[in-house]
Parts: structure tokens; C-alpha cells; sequence
């Protein structure tokens, strides 16, 4: 069923409620510095991510320091968020582009973000909400993608483009980037994917999942269905 733009505005309060701050969990005091860490946390947990940067950005104080450092080197430092060859080559390329071509500033745009190593829509929606406050923006991150699909904000799609697309539409511009970093939040406190506490989720009241149901927890109901 469709959500009324009522409906998705009583979300969005609901959240605001919970998580009146709704910021990034990713620790950083430079842009750049935010927009590594998101290149991190691919396949990694943002706690992870924080134990890792403090001592690389530590050895490695400037943008230009990064640029020049031996890519080895930044392997040792970040081995442990995973994929960590291409991610460091990712963070040392990216600086020295950042330096090159725009002054060593972050870019603004979502056409020069993507041209980035490393950045796709995901982290380039990220600094243009959390760095820029650009209105619109979607991240669509696994918490967003499978709590907006349970919710029914969007059709259930696990496709990151689609449901930023069907965010983008729905949701108030202003309230957008927010929205997704609490619905990361709620993913890690209630909506937990396999362990969803549906019984003391203050979204019931507009929460598909639980409408159709009757309040079980998406993995009990997929496996009824499985043995029917």
C-alpha cells in the first residue's frame, strides 16, 4: 500500500523523536577525511572505520601527506576494514586527483565526486548532504534499502539507485539526508536485521512488515511462508 505524504511525514517525525541528532557515525574533523572513511566502511562496520582513522590520519596529517604516501603503507594502517589494496589505492589516487584538479578542495557536484576513485552514488550523496546540506539527498545505504522496503516507503526493491529514486520522491528535501542516517540508527538499535525488535518499534503504526504480519519479525514470517 501506498504511504500518504502524512504517513511518511509521521515517519520522519517519529524518527526525529528518537534520534533528535540523525549525523553520520563516522568520526572525521576534514572533508576529505569524511569522505575516506565512507571509502572504508565499504564492506566494513563505521566502529570499525573509527578505530582505524585517528592513526592513519595521524601519520598522515594533510591531503598532501596522503598524496605522497607509499600505498604499502597505507595498507598497514587500514588491513583491517577489508578490501584493503584497493581501498588504499583509492584514498592515495583520490588525494592526489583532489590536489590536481580541485585545489584540494571535495568537490560539490555529483558529476565530480563520481569521477573520484572510489566513489560511487552512495558515498557521493554522503558529502553532498553531511558536508555540502545539499536538499534531496538519498544515501542508500543496507539499512535504508531493507528498513524504507519493510516500511513500505518504497517497493522493496534491493536495488541502491531504485530506492534512491523512490526516497527522493517521497521524502521531504529538507528532511532527506537526516532521514537516512537515522534510519541507519534505528537499524542498529530496533530494526536490527536478524533480530528485529517489531514489539518496541514505535513505527508499527506505519510499518508494512508488521501490518501484513501481524507484528512477527521478518525472518519468522519468511520462514512460514517458505514451509507453506
Amino acid at each position: 500500500m501506498k504511504k500518504t505524504q502524512a504517513q511518511v511525514w509521521a515517519i520522519v517525525e517519529a524518527l526525529k523523536k528518537l534520534y533528535p541528532e540523525g549525523i553520520c557515525s563516522l568520526e572525521y574533523k576534514k572533508d576529505y577525511e569524511l569522505l575516506f572513511s565512507v571509502r572504508l566502511a565499504a564492506q566494513c562496520t563505521d566502529e570499525r572505520v573509527n578505530k582505524v582513522t585517528p592513526a592513519l590520519f595521524a601519520r598522515f596529517p594533510t591531503l598532501e601527506s596522503l598524496a605522497q604516501a607509499d600505498i604499502g603503507e597505507v595498507e598497514e594502517y587500514i588491513h583491517s576494514t577489508g578490501f584493503f589494496r584497493a581501498k588504499a589505492r583509492d584514498i592515495v589516487l583520490a588525494s592526489q586527483m583532489l590536489l590536481r584538479e580541485y585545489g584540494g578542495r571535495v568537490p560539490d557536484t555529483m558529476e565530480d565526486l563520481l569521477r573520484l576513485p572510489g566513489v560511487g552514488r552512495k558515498t557521493a550523496n554522503l558529502i553532498l548532504g553531511d558536508v555540502y546540506h545539499t536538499p534531496g539527498v538519498v544515501v542508500a545505504d543496507t539499512h535504508c534499502i531493507r528498513i524504507s522496503g519493510l516500511l513500505g516507503l518504497t517497493d522493496g526493491s534491493k536495488d541502491p539507485g531504485k530506492v534512491e529514486q523512490q526516497l527522493r520522491a517521497i521524502l521531504p528535501p529538507e528532511e532527506s539526508n537526516d532521514f537516512c542516517h537515522r534510519l541507519v540508527l534505528h537499524g542498529r538499535a530496533v530494526c536490527i536485521a536478524r533480530r528485529p525488535q517489531c514489539q518496541s518499534c514505535t513505527l508499527r503504526p506505519w510499518c508494512d512488515h508488521f501490518a501484513k504480519n501481524g507484528g512477527e519479525e521478518p525472518q519468522k514470517s519468511e520462514a512460514k511462508k517458505a514451509l507453506e
